[in-house]
């Protein structure tokens, strides 16, 4: 079993999560300013589990005897809009879907089931999280912005 091709395609993989966490944290502290304090909860559960991810890509790393290395593949930018912050963080989790899939392939090839199987379950989580933001800018173009920020904004309390 040749592990190079798996070892290299891990790494990029670590980088795209680790990028993706500092994403969401990033959203999460935005929305958390904006005052939608429920969406950003939301953004910090995906930052959560963004973190697992770069976790399981760095154990099966350490697992074939590479050296994981803590790079971001790209810097986080904070969005103007809700419609470009969940644009944007769709077309990232294509982009992660679209190598993970190619990567598992690619790893089913070299007989690295290990691999294939990480890239093809965590695939499958990012096929949630891109369910979950297309549903988001399809309630954002249905019910208009005042509508959906209404919705992610706690209730207030009795002294407020």
């Amino acid at each position: 079993m040749s592990q190079a091709r798996s070892l290299e395609n891990l790494q990029t993989a670590l980088s795209m999560e680790l990028t993706a966490m500092h994403q969401y944290q990033l959203h999460a502290a935005v929305l958390d300013d904006w005052g939608l304090s429920l969406l950003a909860a939301k953004m910090q559960e995906e930052m959560a589990e963004e973190l697992g991810h770069s976790n399981e890509y760095m154990t099966r790393i350490l697992f074939l005897k590479g050296s994981p290395e803590l790079t971001l593949a790209k810097t986080p930018v904070r969005a103007p809009s809700l419609q470009k912050m969940f644009e944007s963080d769709l077309g990232d989790e294509k982009e992660a879907i679209e190598f993970y899939t190619k990567a598992a392939s690619q790893a089913s090839e070299d007989g690295d089931i290990g691999t294939r199987t990480l890239f093809e379950r965590i695939a499958l989580d990012e096929e949630q999280h891109m369910s979950w933001l297309e549903l988001q800018l399809d309630l954002l173009q249905r019910m208009g912005e005042p509508a959906f920020i209404s919705k992610h904004m706690p209730a207030p309390t009795a002294g407020d």
